[in-house]
């Protein structure tokens, strides 16, 4: 699996009364890179990471996720392209509690074409088995602990190949040593698939393991570099 690049420029998202809440000069992220986004709360960290998805709609820009510029298309060309290349971890594991963690993990085999749905279902096991969780993916959700069930959610982004990876403070929920051990988790994941991952956190333990961070303050890439490293 390949990752892919990012690249944007001149980006702008306006608030309500036409306020700017952030704008990007300039951006570049390798293809397979793992980057974390750090800033104060409320600098647009979480805005950038919409936009960078498409859920967000700049209002001038280009994103360029390898040959796509997803600020060029419209709601549902921006939807198709998230279904197909983007795997979204949110800071709430947001499980069905009452699936099994194999469930879980293989939920978009359910709206997937047919021919990926037993792909997506054996990558989901062979996730598990990764973190360590084959021996118990019959079991119900509700039966994990936070950090269990967080873990679980990151298996569901992967699982379905997406070359790019997008997560919203993953740890915020979590203990210290589930913290820890999702992060490790995540970031090793990421790089044994070669995907390009993207993470807003506050958390230093992603902020250690990272490739390169990015700070973001009052809606801007701060610094003369956009792309520091860690």
């Amino acid at each position: 699996m390949t990752g892919i690049s990012l690249a944007i420029s001149g980006l702008e998202v306006m608030g309500q009364g036409g306020r700017s809440i952030l704008s990007v000069a300039h951006l570049e992220v390798p293809a397979g890179a793992v980057v974390v986004v750090r800033g104060p709360s409320g600098a647009g960290k979480s805005t950038l990471l919409y936009a960078m998805a498409g859920i967000i709609a700049p209002a001038q820009g280009r994103i360029w996720w390898g040959n796509t510029d997803i600020a060029g298309r419209d709601d549902r060309g921006r939807a198709a392209f998230r279904r197909a290349s983007v795997g979204f971890i949110f800071q709430e594991h947001l499980l069905f509690e009452e699936l099994s963690a194999l469930g879980n993990a293989a939920i978009t085999a359910l709206y997937a074409p047919r021919r990926d749905r037993r792909r997506i279902r054996e990558s989901a096991n062979g996730l598990l088995a990764r973190i360590g969780l084959s021996e118990s993916a019959a079991r119900r959700s509700d039966t994990f602990s936070g950090g269990e069930r967080q873990r679980i959610a990151v298996v569901r982004a992967l699982a379905g190949a997406a070359p790019v990876i997008l997560a919203d403070e993953p740890t915020a929920s979590l203990d210290r040593p589930n913290a820890d051990a999702l992060a490790d988790d995540l970031m090793r994941l990421a790089r044994e698939d070669g995907r390009t991952l993207v993470a807003v956190s506050h958390d230093p333990a992603l902020h250690e393991r990272a490739d390169h961070v990015i700070d973001v303050v009052d809606g801007r890439v701060e610094g003369p570099e956009e792309l520091h490293d860690a």
